[in-house]
């Protein structure tokens, strides 16, 4: 994840200097050869050297763009045993969650809803649109599975701070994974026209210490089963 945000922090590197050689170029064109400067047109009509720059330049850009592209694909697609598998409903208009991997602490797997605090709800310190009523909670420094898909329309899962964002397609499951290294809250939203309320579907992940997240995770099901 971080690794999907590093690059996309190389590549602006790129993209702005590029933007800003291009605009010089056509800046100059314009002032300096304009009609009146120039009344007689020039004849040249080929460079080896110019040529051989225009092309090998751009091609060893995109080269050193292209190579860890295809190493963040490969680490994308590569499998490792989970701690966690997270399951992930998308609904209109609001997220399904369900822990499978507690059964030490119970015989049904977690389950339960998350939908947006409404904003008079909202106490001191919350972000209005953002703020749900049930938080996801995760360990770091572990890796977490996560499956997802749709009850009804195509939704989809983002979380940009971790670079995440996966599709949720009805009658079809897809695969991510995570690896949060620091304890904080992530925020993301529905980030698929998926109807009226789709602005409305905010996503709050909290990660934890392994500790605390074993603490949360008995009493979320003490009280789930006792209500």
């Amino acid at each position: 994840m971080e690794g999907i945000i590093n690059f996309h922090h190389d590549l602006m590197f790129f993209l702005i200097v590029v933007t800003i050689f291009v605009c010089w170029m056509l800046f100059r064109v314009i002032t300096l050869f304009d009609e009146k400067k120039n009344k007689i047109p020039s004849t040249v009509v080929h460079g080896a050297t110019i040529e051989i720059i225009w092309t090998s330049v751009p091609a060893l850009i995109l080269l050193t763009v292209a190579v860890p592209s295809f190493a963040l694909l490969y680490s994308m697609d590569e499998v490792i045993d989970p701690i966690i598998t997270l399951k992930v409903i998308g609904s209109q208009w609001y997220w399904s969650y369900e822990y499978s991997d507690n059964l030490e602490f119970s015989d049904e797997p977690l389950i339960f809803d998350s939908y947006m605090v409404q904003e008079n709800d909202l106490e001191i310190g919350q972000f209005r649109l953002l703020e749900v009523d049930n938080r996801v909670v995760v360990p770091t420094n572990s890796h977490i599975r996560v499956l997802i898909t749709a009850s009804d329309v195509l939704h989809s899962w983002a979380i940009p701070s971790l670079g995440i964002k996966l599709d949720a397609c009805p009658g079809r499951l897809n695969q991510t994974s995570m690896f949060i290294k620091r304890e904080g809250v992530f925020y993301g939203q529905c980030s698929e026209i998926c109807g009226v309320n789709h602005g409305f579907m905010p996503i709050v992940i909290e990660a934890v210490s392994l500790e605390d997240y074993l603490t949360w995770l008995k009493n979320k099901i003490n009280f789930d089963f006792n209500a």
